[in-house]
């Protein structure tokens, strides 16, 4: 009987990786996305879906998306344990300046639009306050905006200095924040809540951790 021939480990433990991968079954485990289709049919791809009218939702055990896509290591986590979200209204030039502050600086957020009075109930009720614009950086609230302090917040955070999104990226529209009935609708300008007087600008702390009484 002619023996077999001796492997060395190296290439002992290649061919029990390769081994293993080949009787690994073909699940979607490695797929980005499940695409349920207008027929109900699922689908997995690692690709964004080409018809817009497919629902896609992430399947990877790590991965986080946004407004369709997936984003990368490097923030996926931060926005995870730190979900940002803005209230805004319209007419509000610090609310603007807040949402391009965050966009320039690559932080996905959710936007709440409040415009209404049943807007204005729900953020007193959420946020026991009606001042706009207001930044929910996890479980921290930051009223009004002054550049500095938002930062000083979102360095603590651990977000990015600079956008490291794909160029792909969409950052989803702003959505009302309390339900629409067919009535409230059209009433939407003449309730938005008095946006809040712009605060002095607050100094980051140093290496930029948040101010002192920084709570998530």
């Amino acid at each position: 009987m002619t023996a077999l021939p001796r492997l060395s480990p190296a290439r002992a433990l290649t061919a029990v990786l390769l081994a293993a991968g080949a009787l690994a079954p073909t699940a979607p485990a490695w797929a980005l996305y499940k695409v349920v289709g207008p027929d109900g049919k699922v689908t997995y791809t690692d690709r964004p879906p080409a018809d817009a009218q497919a629902r896609t939702e992430s399947v990877s055990a790590s991965g986080s998306v946004v407004g369709g896509t997936v984003l990368p290591f490097a923030i996926r986590q931060v926005v995870q344990r730190f979900p940002v979200t803005l209230y805004t209204g319209n007419n509000c030039q610090p609310c603007d300046a807040g949402r391009a502050l965050l966009m320039t600086r690559g932080v996905p957020f959710i936007e709440r639009t409040v415009n209404t009075p049943e807007d204005v109930q729900a953020l007193r009720r959420a946020e026991q306050t009606d001042g706009l614009p207001l930044l929910r950086v996890g479980g921290q609230q930051i009223p009004g905006f002054a550049a500095s302090e938002w930062n000083s917040y979102l360095d603590a955070a651990g977000y990015p200095r600079q956008s490291v999104l794909p160029a792909s990226f969409k950052q989803p529209p702003g959505t009302p924040l309390a339900p629409r009935s067919a009535a409230s609708a059209p009433a939407a300008a003449s309730a938005a809540p008095t946006p809040a007087p712009a605060t002095a600008p607050a100094t980051p702390a140093p290496g930029g951790s948040g101010p002192s009484n920084f709570r998530f």
